[in-house]
């Protein structure tokens, strides 16, 4: 066991890589640690254009990186949250948004108050977007930062890039600082043989890089995590059979929206990203029910503008690592796990574990307790972001192709299964502080995927039914004159962060 950690290796750049080499290069002393990152230009990323979550903010401000130059260099645009169209039924859509819906009342949350209204009028479609100021901008095209003001409706965003942009950007700001990047392919990882912690990675050129600590971003593959170590993978197909993605940039057409839209298909769904520059699209399917080359061509015929490439096909298991933490291993990324693309949590499992692991930094050596406690934090986002986007397939009306005919019918874990059962019958989620995804976003998924709860918690009984309607007409106007601020997305970008590329483009 090492009686001290001092160089640090990363395998593998992209987006993981680059990520975890600015994150440790800003929080670790560099007179003391040595950083290393190897990659091989030889060997692509999986990256084609990644949505984020509102959690990208804080490593941003971590890393001390202005926002507006980071949207320049990367063809950024500005997240709202994520649209959802023909996912209950064929023709209708919804909004799930990252910000709150209303605000509290008497210490309980507002979708109490706002069912107890529904359930009293008996009839219509949920429509609790309409309090959320987040989801009518976006569907109205805005976007705005905005300073928080007491008892007015913030808006809360995350950003949509180019992820090889990203990368190369963070390349920059980490090799500024001391990160040392090596060039080449690792022909042999090197292992003590007493005690299976790892020493060294050779290099196809006959190099020797030695480290203390190893960081696997080597992508599906882990080549230090799951080749060398044989740290085992916790398949989730049965639940998430999502198997493939054909991915494929076109030509930027329309006004740019401030969302990510994920559309449900015959066999899967598929994404749109819009970019400065260009817009990202897939499609995510399993093999079962339509070939890579019926999904690749079923994909080109839906895009917005003229294909850019040919469409690429990715080939993945969902699932993760028995382990996240091996030894004097450590994954991120696709090295990790693989939750596909729905709720755009690959970027945040990376900048979530970077940050754990340096909170449980093993400064002198590694200890099991820190090990395994790391280990059980990892288990609980993947965990938690897996029931999520489980209920995305399992709770809907579709019933129109076998593909979606399965998903309905198929059994859920019973961790999942007691969310539905409760949200159901009381409008509680059950969200816990750790979790990922909290009431906002299982209320915006649930009812928008057609379950609606039949109760709710009694304290909204506790309100007068006129001051309930005032406080509902009140709220609402609140969020109606607030996205009234705001400009057009398009306007705020050409104002304040457009890049160079994407003004070529509009000229062109």
């Amino acid at each position: 066991m090492q009686s001290v950690v001092k160089k640090i290796v990363i395998v593998g750049g992209g987006t993981a890589g680059w990520m975890a080499a600015a994150c440790f290069v800003k929080a670790l002393d560099p007179n003391f640690y040595d950083i290393t990152l190897v990659e091989s230009e030889e060997i692509g990323t999986v990256g084609v254009g990644e949505a984020t979550i509102p959690a990208i903010i804080q490593y941003n401000q971590f890393l001390g990186i202005d926002e507006y130059e980071f949207v320049r260099e990367t063809n950024a645009t500005f997240k709202l949250g994520i649209q959802f169209a023909d996912w209950r039924k064929k023709g209708q859509s919804y909004f799930h948004p990252f910000g709150l819906f209303g605000i509290e009342i008497d210490g309980f949350t507002f979708p109490h108050y706002y069912f107890r209204h529904y359930l009293q009028r008996g009839a219509g479609e949920v429509d609790i977007g309409r309090y959320n100021a987040e989801t009518e901008a976006a569907l109205q095209g805005r976007f705005g930062r905005v300073k928080p003001e007491n008892g007015k409706p913030n808006i809360n965003y995350a950003f949509q890039f180019d992820a090889g942009l990203y990368a190369r950007y963070l390349r920059r700001y980490s090799e500024q600082r001391g990160v040392v990047r090596q060039e080449g392919r690792i022909v042999q990882v090197n292992q003590n043989p007493e005690t299976g912690y790892l020493t060294s990675v050779q290099m196809d050129d006959g190099r020797v890089i030695e480290g203390d600590l190893f960081v696997d971003c080597s992508g599906f593959r882990g080549l230090l995590i799951e080749e060398t170590l044989k740290t085992g993978y916790t398949d989730w197909s049965r639940w998430l059979p999502m198997n493939r993605a054909a991915a494929v940039p076109c030509e930027r057409v329309e006004v740019l929206t401030p969302y990510t839209r994920a559309t449900a298909r015959e066999s899967g769904w598929q994404w749109r990203i819009p970019l400065q520059h260009r817009t990202g699209n897939g499609y995510v399917f399993c093999n079962d029910f339509i070939s890579e080359d019926e999904a690749a061509q079923t994909l080109l015929a839906r895009l917005d503008g003229k294909p850019l490439a040919d469409p690429k096909i990715l080939r993945f298991v969902t699932g993760r690592r028995n382990k996240a933490w091996n030894k004097n291993v450590v994954a991120l990324g696709l090295a990790s796990g693989f939750l596909e693309p729905l709720e755009s949590t690959s970027i945040h499992l990376v900048q979530s574990g970077a940050f754990k692991f340096l909170a449980l930094f093993p400064r002198h050596g590694f200890n099991p307790h820190i090990v395994d406690e790391y280990n059980r934090q990892v288990e609980h986002d993947y965990e938690n972001i897996k029931d999520f986007i489980i209920a995305h397939y399992k709770v809907t009306e579709r019933d129109d192709t076998p593909f979606w005919r399965q998903v309905q019918q198929m059994s859920v874990p019973d961790s999942l299964q007691a969310r539905l059962d409760v949200f159901r019958s009381t409008c509680q989620t059950l969200s816990r502080e750790p979790d990922l995804f909290k009431e906002v976003s299982w209320v915006a998924v649930l009812t928008g995927q057609g379950l609606v709860p039949q109760d709710y918690h009694p304290a909204a009984d506790a309100l007068e039914d006129d001051d309930l309607r005032l406080h509902l007409g009140r709220w609402r106007t609140l969020v109606t004159e607030r996205v009234k601020t705001l400009p057009l997305h398009e306007d705020f970008i050409n104002r304040h962060c457009a890049s160079t590329s994407a003004r070529l483009v509009a000229a062109g």
